[in-house]
């Protein structure tokens, strides 16, 4: 089994603190780590031949699937979204390690994609890769949750307000769960939509929860030059660096937040760094393209 980092929480100032999960392993960082960890139990436990999951070009998740199978010799299958990602493998830094750690790339259409969580199209993958064990996209189910339970520690607790990135809602509903009903749980969304909502109600056992999303910056991998600016400077002062999809964005946030009031200077503050750091080359590829700053 992958084994897991204990570490201790930075704090930036009196009132803030990161819990740096990211840390947590060399290659399966942060929430996917979490996220695989019983979902690898129960595969490996259930004698399944290998795992198939989904993503998109620049996937946390899928970077983390292939490096966890490589560590436990687990053949892994890639469902991508794309079919012109085919040609991209090589100048794509994340389908590249993905495929590096052995990974199995399945290129599909945008169309055949949405069929992800449609019973038929995951039948007919079992048909191709017989006794796989399938993973959602983002690797969000009930045993991803309970994964993402144990974030919190009795160390926790002296907090008042714990904040976490959303992506698919797991690692949020599993902190809401490990949280204290005194505390209070903010998701900043990486995605536009109240959607999200919906998702972690149905894995949350708790409602001293809300979500935040007015730092999106336009949306899923959305950045603009005040976000990398934020990102660059963060990183020049306390030495962590941030993502540009998830945990930047919940930074920029709680020192927004701080700043106008919408979080008391009082209250004591957890950040949760999640991870996501292999996606900044393949960000950084972008920004060149658009002559915007580089994350450092």
């Amino acid at each position: 089994m992958l084994k897991i980092k204990t570490l201790e929480n930075i704090h930036l100032n009196s009132q803030v603190a990161i819990k740096p999960d990211y840390l947590i392993h060399p290659t399966v960082s942060g929430n996917k780590f979490r996220k695989l960890k019983y979902n690898l139990k129960k595969a490996q436990s259930g004698n399944y031949k290998g795992l198939i999951t989904f993503g998109g070009a620049f996937s946390n998740h899928i970077a983390a699937t292939a490096a966890a199978g490589q560590e436990l010799k687990i053949p892994t299958v890639g469902v991508i979204r794309g079919e012109e990602l085919i040609t991209q493998i090589e100048s794509n830094p994340s389908l590249r390690y993905a495929q590096s750690c052995g990974m199995h790339l399945e290129f599909v259409s945008r169309l055949t994609y949405k069929n992800k969580t449609d019973p038929a199209y995951l039948q007919q993958l079992l048909e191709t890769f017989k006794d796989y064990y399938i993973l959602p996209e983002g690797g969000t189910n009930a045993l991803a949750v309970k994964g993402c339970e144990e974030i919190l520690t009795l160390n926790d607790q002296s907090f008042d307000i714990i904040c976490c990135s959303v992506g698919t809602g797991g690692t949020i509903a599993g902190v809401i769960n490990g949280s204290l009903p005194t505390q209070k749980i903010i998701g900043f969304p990486a995605l536009k939509g109240d959607f999200l909502k919906e998702d972690i109600c149905k894995f949350a056992t708790k409602s001293n929860w809300e979500l935040w999303g007015d730092y999106h910056f336009g949306g899923y991998a959305k950045v603009d030059s005040k976000l990398i600016k934020f990102m660059n400077e963060f990183k020049l002062t306390y030495n962590i660096p941030l993502d540009p999809v998830y945990t930047a964005k919940m930074m920029y946030g709680i020192f927004q937040s701080i700043q106008s009031g919408k979080i008391s200077q009082t209250a004591k503050v957890l950040a949760i760094h999640t991870g996501g750091l292999q996606g900044v080359e393949g960000m950084n590829i972008r920004l060149k393209k658009k002559r915007i700053e580089e994350i450092v």
